[in-house]
């Protein structure tokens, strides 16, 4: 699924400021999918809907301490629509693929049975207990029940917990979050720099002190600049 466009992106734009307009974009686009995505058939839109949902939250997690503090909550939320999503997706492109092969087992078997069946006027049904892929039948056919039923538990889930989150408010809360501001807090870089002219103040005042002290340790005829000059 392609991105939707963000417009008005300026490279001299704050970067917080940058992140919310493309975040409130994001926001758009996961929820431009329901309700078609809440029919279980709809494997496309549930597909689009969980790459809506992986955009939302690597930007949030990017991003969230510049914002209010339900943002690192929405990336949470996000994560977990995503991987149920996912999760769903799994099972959408599992089971075509057993029952193409389930259904490419079966007509080897009865190319098999018509090979072995000759001239004969009809086909022998004991030769059916000799078809080549026999035990793989049940195999297959189980796996199939359970995708089917994986699927149908997975996107319960999910009509669950999409509901859960429009009766918490997911979006308006999240829109809030998107227009505060963090307060501001000192890189690594700022608190290097406080610690190193901390460390070059107390060098500096005991520099001063021992000086000052041997300076008082002295003989008068060294410190005393006009006694000194007598003696010359």
């Amino acid at each position: 699924m392609k991105a939707r466009k963000v417009k008005k992106l300026d490279p001299e734009m704050h970067l917080a400021d940058a992140a919310e307009r493309i975040m409130r974009v994001r926001l758009d686009e996961l929820y431009s999918f329901p309700p078609r995505a809440l029919d279980p058939s709809e494997e496309g839109a549930l597909h689009d809907m969980r790459i809506a949902a992986k955009r939302l939250r690597y930007l949030l997690e990017l991003t969230a301490p510049f914002f209010g503090a339900y943002a690192m909550t929405g990336a949470k939320r996000a994560k977990q629509l995503q991987d149920l999503l996912g999760e769903i997706h799994d099972c959408d492109v599992m089971l075509p693929l057993v029952r193409d092969h389930l259904e490419a087992v079966r007509a080897d078997d009865a190319a098999e049975l018509r090979r072995m069946a000759g001239d004969a006027e009809d086909l022998d049904p004991t030769l059916a207990a000799r078809a080549p892929h026999r035990r793989v039948y049940r195999g297959l056919e189980t796996l199939v029940v359970h995708l089917e039923a994986r699927r149908g538990l997975l996107f319960d889930r999910f009509l669950e917990s999409w509901g859960a989150l429009q009766r918490q408010g997911f979006r308006a809360r999240l829109e809030h979050a998107l227009g505060e501001r963090a307060p501001a807090r000192p890189s690594v870089l700022d608190r290097e720099a406080t610690r190193l002219r901390a460390v070059v103040t107390e060098g500096e005042r005991r520099l001063r002190d021992a000086v000052g002290g041997r300076a008082r340790d002295l003989p008068e005829r060294l410190t005393d600049p006009v006694a000194s000059d007598g003696e010359g």
